[in-house]
């Protein structure tokens, strides 16, 4: 199957998720981020209660913990393989790529900011290639020889979240 068959396939596929209402696309965007702000409050806790040595910081992190398997379950409900795992880090880098690209950019480093957004973006993409399984676990190694060839690949994974994923089209 060619990459453009390919591409014509998932974009049905995520089409005929949208017909039938199984998937919410622009809601599901919200609750990545929001998952990612989770996980980054998980992290605080942790060093909160490290730093200051207040075990009430880690009863924190547990609760937090609790609420983001709950929402992370709302978007990875079949799990192959890593993919629960997978998806949480994707979205723990790729907000932690933001941050340190927004301070970049706060101190003028701004060709470094947008090397670094670029790369937040395409760790984003990467965990909605997963959790709509346009990739699966073992895609991984396919991508990475993929992108080394790039030019010989009319459609990347960031193309195809950028066709796909609008939090503007509600």
């Amino acid at each position: 199957m060619s990459d453009k068959e390919k591409f014509e396939s998932i974009i049905k596929k995520v089409e005929e998720m949208k017909k039938t209402g199984s998937v919410d696309l622009s809601t599901e965007e919200d609750l990545s981020l929001a998952i990612m702000n989770l996980i980054s409050l998980e992290e605080h806790f942790f060093f909160t209660g490290t730093k200051t040595g207040k075990t009430k910081y880690f009863d924190f992190l547990d609760r937090i913990r609790g609420i983001r398997k709950e929402l992370l379950a709302k978007m990875m409900d079949k799990n192959e393989g890593e993919t629960w795992c997978i998806s949480k880090h994707l979205l723990g880098t790729t907000m932690r790529l933001i941050e340190v690209g927004t301070k970049l950019h706060s101190d003028g480093k701004k060709k470094e900011a947008e090397e670094i957004f670029g790369r937040a973006y395409e760790t984003y993409s990467l965990f909605w290639a997963v959790r709509l399984k346009v990739l699966d676990a073992a895609g991984f190694k396919e991508l990475a020889v993929s992108e080394s060839a790039q030019d010989k690949k009319p459609w990347t994974y960031k193309d195809i979240v950028d066709k796909l994923v609008d939090c503007c089209d509600e």
